[in-house]
């Protein structure tokens, strides 16, 4: 999370530097019709700035998950990205309609424009030209934005409508760089600001195009085929065993895929539950959460085609320490399933107590987790949550006395990990050897 801070904060700071040396808003007297036109050349810049690095994000780009911590986090920033440009949008926005309606109602006094100095450099002469239509574009671009940017984040909204109508974000940001282009000021183009500002613009529509074309991820999908499907009714969770058909590099213990089966409902990202051991065979555990999830038993069947793109993820049980701390929480077992079959084929000497939290039991499924546990040599904690009670880091220290040994690795519901994070941190843990798994793409 400290990355993900780190990186928003920076391209906030960055734009808003860069556009402070080509405006140096402080050092002088604004009257305020001068201050509502600098203002909205600044939220203006800086809302397709952040934008259009939200936009590159949408392309899963493998190279930042690294310093990121993974596709998880980069969706993580791509979201945070999503909302302040929508928050920075509407203020310039306001900048825009408020000051004309206080003229109309009487409480401010427009002054008087004089005559505009001809324009002497053709673009900008084209570019003054497209000024109403440019207006006019982005004030619709505006208000479609706002309608998008909450289906992405009402999760009432079916996953299905989403997917269907974020690509749309895609047509509403070249709309805005059409506005961007023609409104910013010309004098910031011959500033550091304007090569910057085009540079973001560019990368954002280039990505924007791929989106529209579908082609995200296009480099990473491999062709395959159910091969094998169990149902554990009692914890409302389905293995899809698949047979890869096309070129898969390989994935590590605690990476994800996007999986289609359904070109209608899209892709959806789910965590690989099997270690790659060069077969092409792969499976996940799908718990049903939701309408789509829910209706895959019924609806899928052994020999029915797939599209798996991927791996992504930074989730790899890496560090220096010999002592480790698992925590799942739910279907949140899955990465250390796929963690305890790579270890049963090649163990790592390290010592692993693994917590399992459920409050939907399914007797066959722990006992695979037992055995899978047993031949990994890690030590199984499972807590059913109406017999046992809430899992919480004193039970956590209780169980494991020399905790403060070790490195943690949760997965599972976001505010129990936070939970278990604050509470360890509070009693010396650094933060640094708590890992969480940010599996929201939404």
């Amino acid at each position: 999370m400290r990355n993900i801070r780190l990186a928003w904060a920076a391209l906030i700071a960055g734009i808003t530097l860069l556009w402070l040396q080509a405006e140096p808003i402080l050092s002088t007297y604004w009257p305020f019709f001068t201050l509502r036109k600098t203002m909205m050349q600044y939220t203006g810049i800086l809302g397709i700035g952040v934008m259009s690095v939200g936009m590159m994000l949408a392309l899963r780009p493998v190279r930042v998950e690294p310093w990121l911590g993974g596709l998880d986090k980069t969706y993580r920033l791509h979201k945070w990205l999503g909302i302040t440009g929508l928050v920075i949008t509407i203020v310039h926005w306001a900048w825009a309609k408020l000051p004309k309606w206080a003229v109309g109602w009487g409480w401010l006094e427009k002054p008087k424009r004089g005559p505009r100095a001809e324009e002497t450099v053709e673009i900008f002469r084209f570019l003054r030209e497209q000024r109403d239509l440019a207006e006019s574009i982005g004030e619709w671009a505006f208000y479609a934005a706002v309608v998008l940017i909450a289906i992405a984040l009402i999760k009432r909204f079916p996953y299905q409508h989403f997917f269907q109508t974020h690509r749309l974000m895609a047509v509403v940001y070249l709309l805005l760089v059409f506005h961007s282009v023609v409104l910013m000021n010309f004098g910031y183009w011959s500033q550091p600001v304007g090569p910057v500002m085009a540079l973001l613009m560019a990368g954002g529509s280039v990505a924007a195009v791929v989106s529209l074309l579908r082609k995200v991820g296009a480099q990473r999908r491999a062709l395959g085929t159910i091969e094998e499907l169990v149902h554990h009714p009692d914890n409302r969770v389905l293995k899809v065993a698949v047979k890869l058909q096309g070129h898969w590099p390989g994935h590590d213990a605690g990476q994800f895929a996007f999986v289609t089966f359904d070109r209608h409902e899209g892709a959806h990202p789910f965590t690989i539950s099997s270690a790659w051991q060069g077969d092409g065979r792969m499976f996940f555990l799908i718990k049903g959460l939701g309408d789509y999830t829910g209706q895959l038993p019924g609806t899928l069947q052994v020999g029915q085609p797939v599209t798996v793109e991927g791996p992504y993820g930074r989730f790899g049980f890496a560090g220096d320490k010999n002592r480790q701390i698992w925590v799942a929480g739910g279907i949140g077992i899955t990465p250390f399933i796929a963690r305890m079959q790579a270890l049963a084929l090649a163990p790592d000497g390290k010592r692993i107590d693994l917590f399992y939290t459920t409050s939907a039991p399914d007797a066959v499924f722990i006992n695979k987790v037992r055995q899978r546990a047993e031949d990994a040599g890690v030590t199984l904690h499972v807590l059913v949550s109406q017999r046992d009670g809430r899992l919480d880091a004193r039970r956590i220290a209780a169980a494991v006395p020399d905790w403060k040994t070790a490195d943690f690795w949760f997965c599972g519901p976001a505010a129990f990990g936070s939970a278990l994070r604050e509470a360890f941190t509070d009693q010396g843990l650094p933060a640094a050897d708590f890992h969480q798994e940010l599996f929201d793409m939404r």
